[in-house]
């Protein structure tokens, strides 16, 4: 059975997500973490991405990052999973597979979803039940987009510059997005969609990539995703 196509557009959102082989852990040690990191920002620059949110955890990664060609995306992270492998295999004594296939994606529409997304991903080690804030956190994006520490892989998007006039006024309205965790039907459309890399978006924006890609992405519905649909983290 063939691949199912990648939809990618550049200069539209995308929220990425790889996990682990059976969902084992991909990182083992704080130097893992780093390196990893190291290869997505080569990668990024090489390729042309921006990344706007991450979320390194246990034993999968979140990204939501714009890429600049149609094949931006694809080669930064075959780039990203070559290395971190190689390393990994080496570092560990291990061989085989690490990742669990391909990484899912889904095109996400900015002007609704960019901002939820980016407290999606940045929220994962809270509803983890690892931290009891984001800023607790040292493998995310969180302390760069609200706290203002410096960070070379991220770069912010429009309208995360748009939050408000000054540094100050974005920190505090950026921070203020995390008073309250999203709706749960935010929550699973965003996680649906990753998961069946369909559109994070309403019908709208699903016919727009229809007719940006100019073929017709095969859900079988388009209503209000089932709140009891099984999902994942």
């Amino acid at each position: 059975m063939p691949r199912k196509a990648r939809m990618y557009l550049p200069g539209v959102p995308c929220h990425i997500i790889q996990r682990g082989n059976n969902r084992d852990t991909c990182f083992y040690a704080e130097q893992d973490y780093q390196f990893y990191l190291e290869c997505v920002h080569d990668a990024s620059k090489r390729y042309g991405v921006k990344i706007h949110a991450y979320v390194l955890m246990t034993n999968h990664v979140h990204f939501l990052m714009t890429p600049e060609y149609k094949d931006s995306i694809s080669l930064s992270m075959q780039s990203v999973g070559r290395r971190y492998v190689q390393y990994i295999n080496k570092e560990y004594c291990r061989t085989g597979t690490l990742w669990e296939g391909r990484h899912k994606s889904s095109l996400v529409d900015a002007d609704q979803y960019l901002l939820k997304c980016m407290n999606y991903i940045e929220l994962n080690p809270v509803r983890a039940n690892m931290v009891e804030h984001p800023s607790e956190y040292r493998w995310s994006s969180y302390r760069c987009n609200a706290l203002a520490v410096k960070n070379p892989l991220i770069s912010h998007h429009l309208l995360y510059e748009a939050l408000g006039l000054n540094v100050e006024d974005r920190l505090h309205a950026y921070q203020s997005l995390f008073d309250y965790d999203l709706e749960q039907y935010d929550i699973n459309l965003i996680k649906n969609s990753t998961m069946f890399s369909m559109p994070t978006g309403d019908n709208h924006f699903k016919d727009q990539i229809e007719q940006a890609l100019n073929r017709k992405l095969g859900y079988a519905r388009r209503g209000r995703p089932n709140t009891m649909d099984r999902t994942c983290k």
